[in-house]
């Protein structure tokens, strides 16, 4: 098991092709004192973010098996851990065709092989096969758009000893049509590929909750409100079962200012 620490967040630039501005951020997150950052799978800018910073560990969130080469990932992880040991988190997911787990374990295989540590691999589980395989073929999972009471549930599968990071919707506003409104975006999208609709239909909702974004769904899968009520629910999630909670920000006049807030909050 490794450890990521209690709040991670993921990058408000995540598919950037700056380095400039992948380093600014990478080094204003580690200086807030969150516990790790997450990027999208570009691997040069992850490349970069971990030579901007001295300590923080740097996760891909995710990249997708599909579309990078397992010998782009084995390269980039050997040259940072030759120059910033331990400090890059390998997050793999994004296998759609019709055999995901045979796809993600080809991949897997490619890493072993190469020396890439199951220790260094978080896999974006959600489904109970999926949970398995980040169990006994990483250090953990790394799930998005579900509840405590899934937290609770993955936890289970996974084992004490295997690290679970969820991703949760942060939205700072008080405004519920606000809030439902920034979650729809990434919401829209989402539940259109992959696992996702079905991960939220086996959690208990329905296609109209998914559709509409419900009330149920909104207060299910997201932490919305004032400050403290959103403090209260990443609580919730740790309560659960999760390691760390990453903090994903939508709908923010001034994002970086609510990122100061949170970690003021949350990190201290």
């Amino acid at each position: 098991m490794i450890s990521l620490g209690p709040i991670g967040l993921a990058s408000s630039n995540p598919y950037t092709d700056d380095a400039a501005v992948v380093s600014g951020e990478a080094q204003r997150v580690e200086r807030l004192g969150f516990s790790t950052l997450w990027r999208s799978g570009n691997l040069p800018m992850l490349d970069a973010a971990v030579r901007a910073t001295t300590s923080i560990p740097v996760a891909s969130g995710i990249i997708a098996v599909d579309s990078v080469p397992a010998a782009d990932v084995i390269a980039t992880y050997r040259s940072l851990q030759a120059d910033q040991p331990g400090r890059f988190i390998v997050g793999l997911g994004g296998a759609h065709g019709a055999r995901p787990l045979e796809t993600l374990n080809a991949y897997l295989d490619a890493l072993d092989s190469a020396g890439v540590p199951a220790e260094s691999r978080m896999l974006a589980a959600l489904g109970p096969n999926m949970l398995a395989l980040a169990r006994d073929r990483a250090c953990g999972a790394y799930p998005f758009l579900v509840t405590p009471s899934y937290v609770t549930d993955a936890r289970a599968v996974l084992g004490d000893d295997k690290t679970l990071a969820v991703l949760l919707m942060v939205v700072p506003t008080t405004d519920r049509e606000a809030a439902r409104r920034a979650a729809a975006t990434p919401l829209d999208f989402l539940t259109s590929v992959g696992g996702y609709r079905r991960n939220l239909l086996r959690q208990g909702f329905s296609e109209p909750d998914i559709d509409d974004v419900s009330d149920r769904l909104l207060d299910g899968i997201t932490a919305w409100g004032e400050l403290d009520s959103i403090a209260a629910r990443v609580a919730e999630y740790r309560a659960a079962g999760a390691d760390q909670v990453v903090l994903r920000v939508l709908g923010a006049d001034d994002e970086q200012v609510w990122q100061v807030r949170l970690a003021g909050a949350l990190t201290g």
